[in-house]
């Protein structure tokens, strides 16, 4: 059997997929003080599902949300910088650009490294190569020693393509402190921009022990239950080594999103559905991606709570509105929602577990939209007394019904997920109305019809095991190595023998981008191009993608190369999902849409294929909830997907 764990803000999910497609999952409340002791939690649920015992389990993929949780909290390791004489403020001062371009006192985030903790070195290297050999390094290792650091970012100009002198500072520091953790910015990063280097160098060093402390809790909890170690999955929706991961935890901002994405181009893949919007809607946040012609869209610049971070990785947006996000009223009077959650503990007022403050998950029960008094996946018994007193006391404040404050925390929280759809489709040229919808997560399919409807999509997925479609997507993935190289060091057949080294196997598939842009501008376009591809082609396909992104060419001007990266993978699992075999009970219910008491029906358990659903309907899944509204039609795939198509 396969094994995926995702760990949410608010759920551990896990998914035990047998050799014959059957899936078995389980939902966990996330234990923040130690995810590991909920990590194992959900896969003895899910094992216990499949009368399955550790020792069936042939693999066990990882995404966790330790490094995203912490840099999002501000909780970091004690970090050092070691920077070239003369730059050691490099981070600090950033692109000197605003952090919001009209609300002039908006601070950027404080600096992972305070000043005291930034040391120089006495060395230089140019573009081209070495200036002036590393010196005084004995001396740098006995004051990091007494300044008592945890980890160490060592960022050296040039080093992105000439490396020899960070290598001297590692084996230096190594010496003295053999505990510490190093983190080397060319090995981390390989863009020649000092700054976004520098950043995601700190960021990678401050999140590593926090990282390998987690990881290290969970292989010792594997071991004492007969399972096998977790493979790690990485922002660039690939797997990597718990090793590797510990060593490098920048490569791990993004890792459970990244699992949401490869599940659901999985389904969509399935269905025959090329170009999909992923809508992954938690407890806590909302994750959306594109997936165009079946490939997912990939960055190497994205930023994280106002930190850049210079590594491959799926273009996901994120916004703070989840089932968990809190309603409240600001200043101004107006209702708004998030980005504050009620997170696993003590969570929604609906759980009974001390938690008084509304949320969306409580205006959803508040409205019908979930079964009132119903056990939500993980056990968690909703209590809808608690979630009305919640609402009414925020309701009173705003000084409408609660009814109507419960509509407005849904509404408000669609808004907010509705701009993180528009930033990757409208925003980049892509028309909404030619995609399917993606739903999934716990909270995503109550909304999934209010989102396309608003953005003029006109068919849903809902997949079987959409509440933990990331942990599906998790046992489903396949190792990644990536390799890129900047300036002289951009040779492909190195880096290419350098990612297939590092993956340890023969890859099944391979990609090679390269980074281009005419002279004298800022930022590059990635093209795709083989190998082996010359000049010429790749001015073509530059020109094409910068036609495409800015509506012009330069004809006259030179291109020039930044940097080339070689990506491969290795084999990934082979099984296909199907259906549920449980029976459904339909019942009736009433439920409030756009101000209207509705009758609908209530149906319970995991609908067979060809069973069709009509509107209006409330879906009690196994690990989800979907909500069916007025002007939308069901029927339920081979696998058991749900397709909703509008009249």
């Amino acid at each position: 059997m396969l094994l995926g764990v995702d760990v949410g803000g608010t759920f551990t999910d896990a998914v035990a997929a047998s050799p014959t497609g059957d899936l078995y999952t389980a939902k966990t409340l996330t234990t923040p003080a130690d995810e590991s002791v909920g990590v194992i939690r959900a896969i003895e649920l899910a094992l216990d599902a499949a009368g399955a015992t550790a020792a069936e389990i042939s693999a066990f993929a990882h995404g966790t949300t330790v490094t995203t949780n912490a840099l999002l909290e501000g909780r970091a390791a004690r970090t050092a910088l070691v920077a070239t004489e003369g730059f050691t403020d490099l981070v600090e001062l950033g692109r000197q650009a605003r952090a919001d371009l009209y609300r002039l006192c908006v601070p950027h985030p404080p600096a992972l490294v305070p000043a005291p903790l930034r040391f120089a070195v006495d060395e230089r290297t140019g573009p081209h190569g070495p200036l002036r050999s590393p010196a005084g390094l004995e001396e740098l290792a006995s004051a990091l020693a007494g300044a008592a650091v945890e980890a160490i970012a060592v960022v050296l100009l040039h080093a992105s393509a000439h490396p020899g002198h960070e290598l001297e500072v590692r084996d230096a520091l190594r010496r003295r402190l053999p505990d510490v953790h190093i983190s080397l910015s060319h090995e981390v990063s390989a863009t020649p921009r000092e700054y976004e280097r520098g950043a995601t160098t700190e960021l990678d060093a401050a999140l590593s022990p926090l990282l390998r402390g987690h990881l290290s809790n969970l292989a010792d909890r594997c071991t004492q239950a007969g399972l096998p170690h977790a493979a790690v999955m990485q922002s660039s929706g690939g797997l990597t080594s718990a090793a590797r991961a510990a060593a490098h935890g920048a490569l791990t901002v993004l890792s459970g999103p990244a699992g949401g994405v490869q599940g659901a181009r999985m389904v969509a893949a399935a269905a025959g559905a090329r170009d999909v919007l992923c809508f992954d809607m938690g407890g806590t946040s909302t994750d959306v991606c594109a997936i165009d012609q079946g490939e997912v869209r990939e960055t190497d610049r994205r930023t994280i709570a106002g930190r850049p971070l210079a590594l491959p990785s799926l273009d996901i947006e994120t916004v703070g509105a989840g089932g968990g996000s809190i309603g409240w009223r600001d200043a101004g009077g107006v209702l708004r929602v998030g980005p504050r959650s009620s997170g696993a503990r003590p969570g929604p007022a609906a759980y009974g577990r001390g938690g008084g403050e509304p949320t969306v998950t409580d205006a959803h029960l508040v409205l019908g939209h979930l079964p009132r008094d119903g056990v939500l996946a993980g056990g968690v018994r909703l209590d809808h007394e608690l979630a009305l007193a919640a609402i009414g006391r925020l309701a009173d404040e705003l000084g409408v019904e609660p009814l109507r404050a419960a509509e407005g925390i849904v509404e408000v929280a669609n808004a907010e997920m509705l701009r993180a759809m528009r930033a990757v489709t409208v925003a980049r040229g892509i028309d909404p109305r030619d995609y399917t919808l993606m739903a999934f997560g716990g909270a995503g399919p109550l909304h999934a019809t209010a989102i396309a409807a608003a953005l003029g999509i006109r068919r849903i997925f809902c997949p079987r095991a959409c509440g933990v479609l990331s942990a599906l997507g998790l046992a489903a993935a396949a190792p990644r190595r990536d390799a890129t190289g900047s300036f002289e060091a951009a040779a492909v057949g190195p880096l290419r023998a350098r990612a297939r080294a590092e993956l340890g196997s023969d890859p099944c598939d391979e990609r090679v981008r390269y980074a281009l842009r005419y002279r004298g501008q800022s930022f590059e376009l990635t093209v795709d191009a083989p190998p082996d591809a010359d000049a010429g082609l790749l001015r073509a396909r530059f020109e094409e993608a910068h036609e495409r992104a800015y509506g012009y060419r330069e004809a006259a001007s030179e291109v020039e190369l930044v940097t080339v990266t070689v990506s491969v993978w290795g084999e990934a699992p082979s099984f296909v999902a199907r259906a549920a075999r449980s029976r459904t009970v339909r019942t009736s219910t009433r439920i409030r849409l756009d101000g209207r008491e509705l009758e609908a029906t209530l149906i319970t358990g995991e609908p067979a294929p060809d069973d069709r659903i009509e509107a209006p309907a409330v879906c009690a899944l196994t690990d989800a909830t979907l909500l069916v509204t007025p002007g939308w039609a069901g029927l339920v795939l081979a696998d058991g997907t749900i397709e909703l198509t509008r009249a």
